[in-house]
C-alpha cells in the first residue's frame, strides 16, 4: 500500500516517508519510511553506522533530510526548527548542565512560565522519577542512573507529544541498565507518551519496544514486533543480528528437494532457490524425537557449556562435517550421548530459507 494511503487510514502519531540523507558521498538514510502510533514505544535497532541516530536527528530537526517528509499527526514538521516540533529528547551523554542543580536542570525547559507553576512541575517530575529530595544536588553528586533520571525528568517536564531517546542506557552497567529499562518502560506506558528510542542493544529493544525497526546500511530491513522479528526474520541480516542462530548450506536436487550434504530436508515452504542457507534458532533444535516427518540427523557432540538455567551444546552433523552448530536446552532435557554421538532433530516448521 502506498504510504500516503496508509497515513490517511491509520493517522499515526509520527510518520516518516521516504527519508534520504547523505553526508558527501556517504548515504546515511536510503528511503526510510515508518510510522509510530500514539502511545507506542518504537526502537531503532542496528549496528553503528546503520543510520538510526541520523533518522532520530532528522525527526528532531537536528539534521535536515535531503528528501522525504516527516509528520506529527497531520502536521508537516519536515522543515520546522527543533523548538517547533514538540518533543523531549534524552541524549546518550544526558547533557546535564554541571553548574546547575537538579531543580534548575529540570526547570530549564520551562523558562517563561510562572515561578510557582515551574516549582510544582519540577516537584512532580522528581516524584515521577523517584528523586524527591535531590533538588539541591549537582549532577556530579549523582550516580549515572540518577543523572539519567534527571535528564529524563527534564525531557518530560514541558509535556512533549513525542519523547526521543538516543542510546539512553549505554553509559550504565548491565544491572542498572536492566532495572532502568523496566522503569522507563513502565513510566512510558503510564504516561502514554509516544516514544522513539535508538539502541544497538537487542536486549533493550526486545525488553522495551512495542515494535522494532531493524536498520542496516541506511534502510529498514524489518519493522515488526520483537516476537515477529525473532521468530520470522525477514532477511539474513535480521536473523543474524537479533539473537543467535544456526546456518546450514543447502542445494536443491533434481527433484526440487533441499539437500544438506547427502541428506534430504523437509521444509514447510516450497523451495524456489537452487541453493542457499537454512536458518534455525538454537532452542529450536530437538533431541531423540524421531518421526518420519522430521529432519533427523546423527551428530557428533563437540562440547557442552552449563549456564545455570540452560546448557549450550555445540555439535556437527554427520552429513555436514566441519560445520559447527549450536543447541540451547534445559539441563533436565539433556539427551543421551553415546560415544560422543547424539540424535538431532531440526523441525521443518523452525527452518527458514534464505537465498
Amino acid at each position: 500500500m502506498h504510504a500516503t494511503t496508509q497515513k490517511t487510514r491509520n493517522n499515526p502519531h509520527v510518520s516518516v516517508y521516504n527519508i534520504e540523507k547523505r553526508f558527501n558521498h556517504f548515504t546515511a538514510l536510503d528511503g526510510v519510511s515508518l510510522d509510530i502510533e500514539q502511545g507506542e514505544l518504537v526502537c531503532l535497532l542496528g549496528p553503528s553506522g546503520c543510520g538510526k541516530t541520523t533518522l532520530l536527528r532528522c525527526i528532531a530537526g537536528l539534521e535536515q533530510q535531503d528528501s522525504g517528509k516527516i509528520f506529527n499527526g497531520i502536521r508537516d514538521i519536515s522543515y520546522l526548527p527543533p523548538q517547533a516540533r514538540d518533543y523531549g529528547i534524552l541524549f546518550q551523554s544526558y547533557a546535564l548542565f554541571p553548574n546547575l542543580t537538579v531543580q534548575q536542570n529540570i526547570a530549564y525547559g520551562l523558562a517563561g512560565n510562572p515561578r510557582l507553576m515551574v516549582k510544582d512541575r519540577v516537584a512532580e517530575m522528581l516524584d515521577l522519577v523517584g528523586l524527591t529530595g535531590s533538588e539541591k544536588k549537582y549532577p556530579s553528586e549523582l550516580s549515572g542512573g540518577q543523572q539519567q533520571r534527571v535528564a529524563l525528568a527534564r525531557a518530560l517536564a514541558p509535556s512533549p507529544s513525542l519523547l526521543l531517546l538516543d542510546e539512553p542506557m549505554s553509559a550504565l552497567d548491565a544491572r542498572v541498565r536492566e532495572h532502568l529499562c523496566t522503569e522507563l518502560r513502565n513510566l512510558q506506558k503510564s504516561l502514554n507518551i509516544t516514544t522513539l528510542m535508538v539502541t544497538h542493544n537487542q536486549d533493550e529493544a526486545m525488553l522495551m519496544a512495542d515494535r522494532i525497526a531493524v536498520m542496516n546500511h541506511g534502510r529498514v530491513e524489518q519493522y515488526a514486533t520483537a516476537e515477529e522479528i525473532y521468530r520470522q526474520p525477514a532477511t539474513p541480516f535480521v536473523a543474524e543480528f537479533v539473537g543467535q542462530g544456526n546456518w546450514l548450506p543447502f542445494q536443491r536436487n533434481d527433484l526440487g528437494v533441499a539437500m544438506v550434504g547427502e541428506q534430504e530436508i523437509y521444509l514447510n515452504h516450497p523451495l524456489t532457490h537452487n541453493q542457499g542457507r537454512l536458518f534455525c534458532r538454537p532452542e529450536a533444535v530437538r533431541f531423540n524425537q524421531v518421526s518420519a516427518n522430521d529432519n533427523n540427523f546423527s551428530a557428533n557432540v563437540q562440547d557442552i557449556t552449563f549456564l545455570g538455567s540452560r546448557c549450550l551444546m555445540r555439535f556437527e552433523l554427520d552429513t555436514l562435517p566441519g560445520h559447527s552448530l549450536q543447541a540451547e536446552i534445559a539441563p533436565s532435557e539433556m539427551p543421551a550421548i553415546v560415544d560422543g554421538k547424539v540424535k538431532v532433530t531440526l523441525p521443518a516448521n523452525q527452518l527458514h530459507v534464505f537465498a
